[in-house]
This record gives C-alpha cells, sequence and structure tokens, in this order.
C-alpha cells in the first residue's frame, strides 16, 4: 500500500500526492479500472439523431444543449435497463421518439405540435425535469 510520496523539485517546491492501491499485479489493477470505464459507458450511451429528427428540431426551433443531450443519453440508458425498444422522452417544452437498440432520436415534436397528438409505437416514456 502506497500512502504518500513527498518530494521536491529542481526549484525546491514541495510535491506530495495521496494514493491507495489495493494488492495485486499492475495488469490486474489496469484490467479493473477498464472494466469500471466500461461499465459507466454502457451507462450513458451516445445518443445520435437521424437526419429525420435533425431536421424536425431545426425547423421546430428545438435547440441541442449539451444538456439535453446528456438526458437523452441518460434516458436510453434507463430504458435499456428496462429492455424497452422505443420510449418517448418528454419535457414541458418538447418530445423526442427514441429508438432505444440504436441510440437514436427518430423524431422531435415541439410543444405546440404536442397538442391533439397521438404516440404509438411506443414501450416507455421518461419524464424530464
Amino acid at each position: 500500500m502506497i500512502d504518500r510520496i513527498s518530494g521536491s523539485s529542481s526549484l525546491g517546491q514541495q510535491v506530495q500526492q495521496t494514493s491507495q492501491v489495493s494488492t495485486g499485479t499492475f495488469g490486474d489493477l489496469l484490467r479493473q479500472r477498464m472494466e469500471q470505464l466500461g461499465t459507466a459507458q454502457q451507462t450513458m450511451p451516445t445518443v445520435e439523431f437521424s437526419k429525420h429528427a435533425q431536421q424536425r428540431a431545426e425547423e421546430r426551433g428545438i435547440e441541442m444543449t449539451d444538456d439535453l443531450m446528456s438526458q437523452l443519453a441518460y434516458s436510453v440508458g434507463k430504458a435499456q435497463e428496462k429492455g424497452a425498444k422505443n420510449i418517448l422522452v418528454l419535457d414541458a417544452g418538447r418530445a423526442f421518439i427514441v429508438n432505444v437498440p440504436q441510440n437514436r432520436v427518430i423524431t422531435a415534436i415541439s410543444q405546440d405540435e404536442m397538442r391533439d397528438n397521438v404516440f404509438t409505437n411506443i414501450d416507455g416514456a421518461v419524464l424530464l425535469k
């Protein structure tokens, strides 16, 4: 176990680092870390927009922000855990139909178009905050 490494650089500055390492070979530790990173990536899939969805989002003034993309990725991850195939991701101002196995947004719908609209061929829904 390595608790603390301290030393000084050529400029006389003090360098300190704290680290805890579990027992095992470097290869074992590297493999564990890679598995952890792989699991984290599986939890947050990358979501893409179909050409149709991109066109609809632009036409309807739906801005694709990093926050929205993170919310969509989180929604797809949750839907994957439940075994859903096509989901409706919805908040107060917009909705998205997402094909879960392909991590692809199929269409984007604005608030005005949500009125009197019926969503079919979905097997799950995720409400965004």
